[in-house]
């Protein structure tokens, strides 16, 4: 009997890329970490605010992605806010650099997750909104809103 090990943990979602981006295209991506970095990702002591993703020499890097360190951890502490390389195969990045290259499109992380025992991270290629879109997006929602709270009220 195989046991599953698919079982998705979510750490930390995004939810201002979807406010700031059109999403084109996702990604699931594997993280290189050191040391206590894990247990500190696993206690939710990480921030994808001002993170984004980039292509150098043939591999793909997270920038800007802030992980705390573990308090219970050795005195070697990685800097927390340092790149860190994304695992994913060469395929999957000659076809994120090929549509991060083409005009207004970005690579942002959306969620990081454990699937089963491994630390995944989820990437969109994305197009930044412009002012109209945001308040295009935020109209529909508030719309929703009040069309659920309306049926709501009246069963």
């Amino acid at each position: 009997m195989v046991e599953s090990d698919d079982k998705i943990k979510i750490i930390s979602k995004n939810r201002k890329a979807f406010h700031e981006y059109h999403i084109v295209d996702t990604y699931e991506a594997g993280l290189e970490l050191i040391g206590a970095e894990v247990k500190s990702i696993r206690d939710g002591k990480v921030s994808l605010q001002e993170a984004y993703a980039e292509i150098r020499n043939g591999e793909a890097w997270i920038v800007g992605m802030r992980i705390n360190p573990y308090p219970l951890a050795t005195h070697f502490e990685p800097d927390p806010v340092r790149d860190r390389r994304l695992l994913l195969n060469k395929r999957e990045i000659r076809k994120l650099k090929a549509q991060s290259d083409e005009r207004g499109f970005t690579i942002v992380p959306l969620k990081i997750y454990f699937r089963g025992k491994y630390c995944k991270i989820e990437l969109a290629v994305a197009r930044g909104k412009k002012l109209y879109d945001k308040r295009e997006a935020i109209k529909k929602r508030d719309a929703d809103r009040r069309m659920r709270q309306a049926s709501k009220n009246r069963d």
